[in-house]
């Protein structure tokens, strides 16, 4: 068995912190010569809103796609991840993650942490969530520290 990545996915929200986890996934991916995609995930409207307002919400899902796409183009293209590695989903997040995941081989998901503590921890986040059904290793990538608790 090798111990050696050959598949990394990096999943972010599309903040300012994406290029932070981006970059921590970067360097482990080279050192394993392995392939790197980057995905995020837009949760369906419908799921926002409960399904309550009754109205054809398409065109603004697919403008909201539209929109993510080109964030995670800013994100990935200048570190020299190609367009047909960069993924936008729609869906729940860890679950949309661990299907990606099992369908493409990834050895490794980088994903961004909060670092949440008390009720916040304990609703659960989606590294949470990508850590707990991942049948790989997973890199939780401390972002967004509170500049109080320095």
């Amino acid at each position: 068995m090798s111990n050696e990545y050959k598949h990394v996915l990096v999943a972010v929200d599309l903040t300012k912190d994406s290029h932070l986890v981006l970059e921590r996934a970067l360097p482990i991916a080279e050192r394993n010569g392995a392939k790197v995609s980057i995905i995020h995930t837009l949760e369906p409207l419908g799921f926002a809103y409960g399904g309550d307002i009754p109205m054809d919400l398409t065109s603004i899902q697919d403008q909201l796609d539209s929109h993510a796409r080109e964030r995670l183009g800013d994100i990935a293209t200048p570190h020299g991840i190609a367009n047909e590695d960069q993924y936008v989903v729609v869906g729940m997040p860890d679950s949309e993650i661990h299907r990606f995941a099992a369908e493409h081989d990834v050895d490794l998901i980088v994903v961004g942490s909060h670092g949440r503590h008390g009720f916040a921890l304990l609703l659960g986040s989606t590294s949470t969530g990508v850590l707990h059904g991942a049948q790989c290793d997973v890199l939780a990538v401390r972002v967004g520290a509170d500049d109080s608790e320095e």
